[in-house]
């Protein structure tokens, strides 16, 4: 094939970047904005030796599930790989993804339902957007740092598109210089903002190259003088050349350094480091259906492996008094978060642990939960569980490939899988979240 060369051809499926695929002379084509139905012709990009990528040229004949995007960002953004396909149909192929993943390992699972709030929209309650020339804002094209620029990501909070137009605004009347992420210089690298969708409480946080931003005090009182629901700004300081985003001191200018949210109706506070899910709405339902897996009874020691601020966990033994929580997170500000999220609560039988959970110090339980970053759990941390033999296992898991494989390996340990299900956490992208219950053989 060559470059340009245009193509006839009818899309046979989707991958989870949203790409179609097809065949031609029986090569695999990856046709960017191509869906499952789709009768099209495409044009060439490149031709790799075991496939190929290619354009959508014109749509001769548009798929049943194909629909109108009314994103302006979507084609130069790249964040989301669905908005041009039907939402129902967005879920079915997540569905078949996550079972695909599991089929790929040698393992028969039904996932039974995709878990969605039914709206793909204005769910993220957090975004961090780098800050470029003239103070543009928006997300790295791939493969660099240049800004594609987006001040209103449809699927952010609504609430936060003036609270970052104010900034880019005061940003550029008072001349602060943005970080320059080649040469290292500059002061302002993000503007990082968090909202408690229960509460309604906005963080602002910026994150600098610098010990400080002298400008910081004036811009906060503008921000709590104009956004009452502001309750939070910090600096967050980052000297290093690196591509994480925060570094390790946080700086509060205004308020609190922590905000307060109301997760399956318990208070929480989040802290700048804290994780906490971008789609409350949808983690609160994951929550729920956690907690019926489990299927926790009064006295059952619980264990919440990788904890983050103590959600999962919390949620789960909040009408079990009897029971007792160890939680267990690497990160020390989501620990401290933690232990004040139970003490807000009057959760007393509750210990929460900073320390790896690939090996966690736990002797006993009679139900774990773990949810693991994309990488999945460790096959020591699967041995150990097994060691501690407890009857039910419930994994939450944002990458379903990094799933199928522990579970095979849970399964070698003596845990099938008994049941299963897809969680559209982050509607219009590719990414999936599952919950399954795996019980001791």
């Amino acid at each position: 094939m060559k470059k340009n060369e245009l193509y006839i051809t009818e899309i046979s499926d989707m991958n989870n970047l949203g790409a179609g695929i097809c065949k031609i002379d029986g090569k695999v084509v990856f046709v960017r904005g191509g869906v499952t139905g789709d009768k099209l012709e495409i044009g060439i990009i490149k031709d790799l030796s075991d496939y190929a990528v290619a354009r959508v040229n014109k749509i001769i004949e548009p798929s049943p599930m194909r629909t109108e995007n009314t994103c302006p960002s979507f084609k130069r953004c790249g964040g989301c790989a669905f908005r041009h396909v039907k939402y129902d149909s967005e879920k079915l192929f997540k569905k078949n993804y996550v079972e695909n993943a599991f089929k790929k390992v040698g393992l028969s699972v039904n996932i039974e339902k995709v878990i969605s709030t039914g709206c793909p929209d204005r769910y993220r309650n957090k975004v961090q957007y780098p800050v470029g020339e003239n103070w543009k804002i928006g997300f790295f094209a791939e493969h660099s740092h240049d800004i594609v620029e987006v001040s209103d990501c449809h699927a952010q909070d609504e609430s936060f598109k003036e609270i970052l137009d104010e900034i880019v605004r005061f940003g550029k009347e008072k001349k602060i210089p943005p970080y320059d992420f080649e040469s290292g210089k500059g002061l302002v690298r993000h503007i990082y903002l968090r909202k408690g969708r229960g509460s309604g409480d906005i963080m602002v946080c910026l994150v600098v190259n610098g010990k400080t931003m002298r400008e910081a005090p004036e811009l906060a009182k503008i921000l709590v003088s104009r956004f009452p629901f502001v309750k939070s700004v910090i600096l967050n300081i980052n000297e290093k050349r690196t591509n994480v985003i925060l570094g390790d001191k946080n700086v509060t200018v205004y308020g609190s350094d922590t905000i307060e949210d109301v997760f399956c109706g318990l208070k929480v506070k989040i802290s700048p480091k804290s994780f906490y899910q971008v789609n409350r709405e949808c983690a609160e339902l994951i929550c729920k259906k956690a907690a019926e897996l489990a299927d926790l009874k009064p006295g059952e020691k619980l264990v919440d492996l990788f904890c983050g601020i103590g959600t999962i966990g919390l949620s789960m033994i909040k009408d079990f008094p009897e029971s007792s929580l160890v939680g267990v997170e690497i990160i020390p500000d989501a620990v401290e978060n933690a232990k004040e999220n139970a003490a807000l609560n009057n959760m007393k039988n509750t210990k929460f642990i900073c320390g790896d959970a690939n090996s966690p110090e736990i002797s006993e339980a009679d139900v774990i939960v773990v949810d693991p970053p994309r990488k999945g759990c460790a096959s020591e941390l699967i041995k150990r569980i097994a060691e501690i033999s407890p009857s039910r296992v419930i994994y939450v898991s944002c990458n379903p490939d990094t799933l199928a494989r522990d579970c095979k390996l849970f399964d070698a340990e003596g845990y099938k899988v008994t049941r299963a299900f897809a969680a559209d956490m982050f509607s219009r992208t590719g990414h999936i979240e599952s919950v399954v219950c795996l019980t001791r053989k």
